[in-house]
């Protein structure tokens, strides 16, 4: 097996260091570098990057840990640390948009903590770049093509959001994830609304 890329790698350990620090600290972190609500008194705007270093419990962590090495790992080799780096920041600022808006919409008061935005933004890569490779997810623990998995996660994050279902969870969140994923694959392939095929001949192709 090839040793685990730097960034996946870094990604990792910083969000378990981070993890252990907030329950040292009797989650005093949270309080500051979760992702409030912007019409939250407690909402800064370094939150919108912060909140992916955080998580509420350490199943959260590790099934999110467990995800971005699995579909991580293998980006970053293909597209190397610093297209990988942009691309997991583009679809965490995403996520954290996304909720923001729902929140202000939506009128909710809870603060937004986990990796899980990143994450989808990657898994929607993974599903897009591999469609037909095989993978066997924990959940349900059956074999399936990578473009099917994205659509029934991607489908369920919807179904959950719109009906409410599993509240205390990001739904709208994740999705957000993946659609910063989705733009960012098509501002690299200079693919619309990011301009034609044409004018974006010199970028590399993904």
């Amino acid at each position: 097996m090839p040793p685990m890329p730097p960034i996946t790698q870094a990604l990792i350990l910083v969000n378990v260091a981070v993890f252990c620090l907030d329950l040292a600290f009797g989650s005093m972190l949270s309080q500051w570098f979760a992702l409030w609500p912007v019409q939250s008194p407690f909402f800064y705007p370094w939150q919108v990057v912060s909140y992916a270093f955080l998580h509420g419990s350490f199943s959260h962590l590790f099934f999110n840990m467990l995800g971005v090495w699995m579909f991580g790992s293998e980006l970053e080799r293909i597209w190397g640390s610093r297209r990988y780096l942009e691309f997991f920041g583009a679809s965490v600022l995403t996520a954290a948009a996304t909720q923001l808006l729902m929140s202000l919409l939506g009128g909710w008061h809870n603060p937004t903590v986990g990796a899980s935005g990143g994450l989808f933004g990657l898994l929607l890569a993974f599903g897009m770049m591999f469609p037909d490779r095989t993978i066997m997810p924990l959940f349900p623990p059956i074999p399936m093509k990578a473009k099917v998995f994205v659509a029934i996660y991607g489908g369920l994050e919807l179904f959950l959001g719109v009906t409410g279902t599993a509240s205390g969870v990001a739904h709208f969140a994740h999705l957000g994830g993946m659609l910063g994923g989705w733009l960012m694959l098509r501002y690299w392939r200079g693919q619309p609304p990011f301009g034609s095929s044409g004018r974006g001949g010199s970028r590399r192709r993904f």
